[in-house]
């Protein structure tokens, strides 16, 4: 493990000591769901740039001493095979000037104008680049910073720890899971007279002064506020938190494993991969198919979309005696549904949608496109009840978004709620995913890949070429 240190709103799930593993997963789950989407614009240059993943960005925050630097480690010593960066926002304080030397005792360090926000952005900015960075190294007793600096690495995990890390807004955004560690006032009290003596060589007195005159104003005016901003709040007394620091280290593997814009949009949802799947797109990619073997393999992971996206509607329980006599409970499918086919490549996607629904409705909407503009809408027909369905809008390949945005528009506009609305693709790009995701957060896309990018001629790379041509036989 390469462990790179620089050391010296809607309410938030609570992890409480004693919690089983299966009632705080349900918890966890919200971190998707209450992150807020400005991250979107602020995290993801490094997915599109040069194809490197994007690290996995914590902030820790709580009072002094209430246990942060203890959960940063442990979490670090369960995530071993992954390459994890920690960096302490008490790096970053201002070196005091001279007039401020002279008074050092009267120096307020636990208001937010002691940092240096302005290198923490930076450094935090570098690293979600893939950039080695120095951290620089603050001596608590000089108050300034030292020559030397620390090192940090490229890594996959990066962990920001300080009382002041959710403070900041532009931090906050760029923060993929924001913890705070909640600690009762007298204990962190004892701590932090504990560790300023032994460390940072002040008597007792002093630092006793120093926490009623400044940390804990500090504490209850900056601190304690952004505990609201917070997605886990660990409550962290006397003893360790075992099953909180388990289930965040779970979900920070769980997210390394998906793609990065996975992070970025809880909307959308990518079919885990596997051979049989990346088989099936080396033939519908490979120039040389055949046209029957293009036709045959699409249908296959057409097929795969659509049942994955049938996955996702609402059920109803539904209890059947089986030829044993015995009772049976299962779930009844949602019947309330239809297809909207986005012409001519999403026709090919409405072959198996009807071998999984009979006689369902598909409709059909026809739009013109220029270059990188889709405004004319050439035909549309689609189910006088759609309002009252749930709706599979059907492409196979999400190319820049500005066809499938033009036609999602026009289901919205038969009064379809987003959040009834799916997306079905077997390739998106993202930029198809952005303009799409971003535009409507209550609807779902639904794809099986994630190609690299849109090229300046429109077309995905590496892609499939013309999917309708290909499909249909119009490619001669």
């Amino acid at each position: 493990m390469d462990v790179s240190e620089a050391r010296d709103v809607a309410p938030s799930p609570r992890i409480p000591p004693g919690t089983t593993p299966e009632s705080a997963c349900e918890l966890l789950e919200r971190l998707d769901v209450a992150r807020t989407r400005k991250e979107g614009a602020n995290g993801r240059g490094m997915a599109e740039e040069n194809g490197r993943n994007e690290p996995f960005l914590i902030g820790v925050a709580g009072g002094t001493a209430s246990g942060k630097t203890t959960v940063c480690d442990q979490i670090i010593q369960r995530l071993k095979d992954q390459r994890v960066a920690l960096i302490a926002q008490d790096s970053f304080y201002r070196g005091l000037t001279d007039e401020e030397m002279r008074d050092v005792k009267r120096y307020n360090f636990d208001h937010p104008n002691a940092f240096d926000d302005e290198a923490l952005l930076g450094t935090v900015r570098e690293l979600k680049r893939g950039k080695s960075v120095p951290i620089p190294i603050y001596d608590f007793k000089t108050h300034q910073r030292s020559e030397k600096v620390h090192m940090c690495n490229r890594a996959d995990v990066v962990i920001l720890e300080g009382i002041l890390i959710l403070h900041n807004e532009q931090v906050r955004e760029m923060l993929n899971m924001k913890i705070f560690v909640d600690t009762d006032d007298d204990v962190r009290l004892a701590r932090r007279i504990q560790r300023d003596t032994a460390e940072r060589g002040r008597d007792v007195g002093g630092v006793i002064a120093q926490y009623t005159q400044f940390v804990k104003p500090m504490f209850d005016m900056f601190v304690l506020p952004t505990k609201k901003y917070a997605d886990v709040i660990i409550p962290w007394g006397r003893g360790d938190n075992v099953v909180a620091i388990d289930l965040i280290v779970q979900h920070i593997r769980t997210k390394l494993g998906q793609h990065d814009l996975r992070r970025i949009y809880p909307n959308l949802l990518v079919i885990p991969s596997n051979y049989q799947i990346r088989g099936m797109h080396t033939y519908i990619r490979d120039s040389a198919t055949a046209k029957h073997d293009f036709v045959f393999y699409a249908d296959r992971l057409n097929r795969l979309v659509v049942e994955a996206g049938l996955g996702h509607l609402p059920f109803t329980e539904k209890m059947v005696t089986t030829p044993t006599g015995e009772n049976y409970l299962g779930v009844e499918f949602c019947k309330n549904i239809c297809g909207v086919s986005v012409v001519r490549s999403g026709e090919a996607m409405e072959t198996a949608l009807r071998a999984c629904c009979k006689s369902i409705k598909i409709g059909k909407i026809l739009i013109q496109r220029h270059g990188d503009h889709c405004k004319d809408v050439i035909y549309e027909k689609l189910p006088k009840d759609i309002s009252k369905r749930y709706v599979l809008m059907m492409d196979p390949v999400l190319a820049t978004g500005n066809s499938a945005t033009r036609a999602v528009e026009i289901v919205l506009s038969k009064g379809v709620p987003q959040e009834k609305i799916l997306f079905l693709s077997l390739i998106a790009t993202p930029e198809g995913i952005h303009k799409v995701c971003k535009r409507f957060p209550q609807l779902k896309v639904l794809t099986s890949e994630i190609d690299e990018r849109v090229r300046e001629d429109f077309c995905v790379v590496p892609g499939c070429g013309e999917f309708g041509d290909r499909y249909f036989g119009t490619d001669d």
